[in-house]
């Protein structure tokens, strides 16, 4: 296992450890910046977040939304942002996120841990970015 991967895996645990349900993300995405992570990047449609740190780039391989050749539905702002409240309220897990994202046209999404900002993006360059807080950890 490489310097990045061990940083990486040690920082998502202890995220987990001190994450609150609600509004967990700000706590999540700080702990990750201090482990030297900058961006994450998830495609979203075969659930791959990319990490990119200080140690080198990390790929984290879910299991895929979808396989094979599949329509991309249009991009749908409200919807992208029910699914963001749903999850900021801790009512879906990250995979139900994600799921949310991709019925919302979602195709991709950027979080810059040093702007702390979320962008998504739709096929035809739709996007939405919203400004997480700032936390202490």
């Amino acid at each position: 296992m490489s310097t990045a991967t061990t940083k990486l895996r040690a920082a998502m645990e202890r995220a987990a450890a001190i994450r609150p349900k609600v509004g967990g993300f700000p706590y999540l995405a700080e702990t990750l910046r201090q482990a030297g992570v900058t961006r994450c990047r998830m495609a979203v449609p075969s659930n791959a977040m990319l990490y990119l740190t200080d140690a080198g780039p990390v790929v984290d391989q879910g299991e895929p939304l979808v396989t094979g050749m599949v329509d991309v539905m249009a991009f749908d702002r409200e919807a992208l942002v029910t699914a963001l409240r749903a999850d900021q309220a801790g009512e879906t897990t990250f995979h139900e996120f994600v799921q949310g994202c991709w019925k919302a046209g979602v195709v991709w999404y950027d979080v810059d841990l040093v702007a702390r900002t979320c962008t998504y993006y739709g096929a035809d360059g739709d996007s939405y970015t919203e400004i997480y807080v700032a936390v202490d950890i």
